[in-house]
């Protein structure tokens, strides 16, 4: 079977969150998008605590955050919380002065239960006319630097001007298929998770964590997606799950385990009699050159941020708003031009690094944490990254002097974290950090 079509301006590969919300964009200004996407592959999402940039992104597709809460899609979250093994705790909320004048910064962000916000997603996709077809794309086809078409598993050939990949950061089809160069940030990771029933709704996203050692942090996510539901998380490297596994113990047994190091969970765990965690490895790496003659990437598969950031699903909106944008600039054009692209590879890999590298050397690693205390490390990465969320949401950055301005404040604090993370490797500037 070989169907050769044209039946849209736009081929969106992918229809999770950055892929549905680019097929929005793209679908109100009259393109015709074809989304593709392998809807019995994908397991149970996550991305479910979102940062203070995302509301004002979801509000342009039609999903405005009250609307989002009163229908039972998401909940209010006002702080982050982080909590030691050791008792001490600390929480983190955006500092009063963003809501006043010149920022006007809503002080309250969401939790999302993602089934029912990709549905919500959906929904808004389909009345704007955007095409879902079930199918996987297993082959590019290339004109130089140009995509001409893409194949799927079901024998059709599918020919559009323009192409979006949000395949995700396993498949990466595009950066793949151009061998793209990506840069890798810490270790490969595994994600474990579930969901237990509560009885009351708790506002906010809390962090556990065990700081006691000098050695690469694992951590657990709390985060209420509805008043009567919790999602719970263990995030640790693969090779601390593997070493685990080669003991004999099962997936169950690795995260009932660690769940059972902090006493908030007891009751929870007492509760569950049968639990089978959703698993997920994935590695933090950030690509270079996510955009074409007509074609640009977006996501997870332009830039897998780490999720302990909370800004995957706002990197996914943004992507989403940005990549459209460029390509519905250029919608009379044959190509899309050189200075956008330049521009938008700029931002997506700038934003990417600055979050991806700091939450490894502040966070992650054991030297800079150690020296100021897990809860200090904590101010010191979310102070920037608020404060540059924040930035960017007012700048808008789309155009190359303020791209280049912007990456520059990224990388001031790139440089000042690696030099204090080279004084902390340092062994004589080494002391025993206090609790907080």
């Amino acid at each position: 079977m070989n169907n050769s079509t044209r039946e849209a301006d736009v081929a969106v590969i992918g229809a999770g969150i950055a892929g549905t919300a680019a097929a929005i964009h793209l679908a109100k200004v009259g393109l015709a998008v074809l989304c593709i996407d392998p809807k019995e592959d994908v397991g149970q999402p996550v991305g479910e605590s979102l940062d203070w940039s995302a509301p004002a992104l979801l509000r342009v597709l039609g999903l405005p955050m009250e609307h989002l809460v009163q229908t039972g899609v998401a909940t209010y979250k006002r702080h982050v919380t982080l909590k030691l093994r050791d008792g001490s705790s600390r929480h983190y909320l955006p500092p009063e002065y963003l809501s006043r004048r010149p920022y006007n910064i809503e002080l309250k962000t969401i939790h999302v239960d993602r089934g029912r916000f990709d549905t919500a997603l959906r929904e808004v996709a389909l009345a704007n006319g955007v095409t879902f077809r079930q199918d996987r794309v297993v082959a590019v086809e290339t004109e130089g630097r140009a995509v001409t078409a893409v194949r799927t598993a079901a024998g059709s050939r599918v020919s559009c001007r323009w192409f979006v990949d949000a395949s995700g950061a396993g498949a990466s089809l595009l950066p793949k298929t151009f061998d793209l160069p990506g840069h890798d940030y810490g270790p490969k990771k595994v994600a474990l998770w579930a969901y237990f029933p509560v009885p009351e709704l708790t506002e906010g996203t809390t962090i556990y964590m065990d700081c006691g050692s000098a050695g690469y942090s694992e951590w657990i996510w709390e985060i209420p997606i509805r008043a009567d539901m919790i999602s719970v998380g263990y995030v640790a490297t693969g090779e601390a799950i593997k070493q685990k596994r080669q003991l004999g113990l099962s997936v169950e047994e690795i995260f009932k385990n660690k769940l059972a190091e902090f006493p908030r969970f007891d009751d929870l765990l007492k509760s569950a009699s049968v639990l089978i965690p959703s698993t997920r490895a994935f590695r933090c790496r950030v690509h270079r050159g996510v955009s074409g003659p007509n074609w640009v990437v977006m996501g997870e598969a332009a830039s897998m941020v780490d999720p302990m950031t909370s800004n995957g699903v706002t990197a996914a909106l943004r992507h989403a708003a940005e990549g459209a944008d460029l390509i519905i600039r250029a919608r009379h054009r044959q190509r899309l031009p050189l200075l956008g692209r330049a521009v938008y590879n700029a931002r997506i890999f700038a934003v990417g690094k600055f979050f991806n590298y700091g939450i490894e050397t502040v966070i992650y690693q054991g030297p800079v944490r150690q020296r100021l205390g897990a809860l200090t490390a904590g101010d010191v990465y979310t102070a920037p990254a608020w404060s540059l969320n924040v930035v960017y949401s007012r700048m808008l950055p789309s155009g190359l002097a303020l791209t280049t301005l912007y990456g520059f404040a990224l990388s001031l604090f790139r440089a000042t974290a690696r030099i204090y993370d080279w004084f902390c490797r340092r062994p004589k500037l080494l002391r025993p950090a206090s609790p907080a």
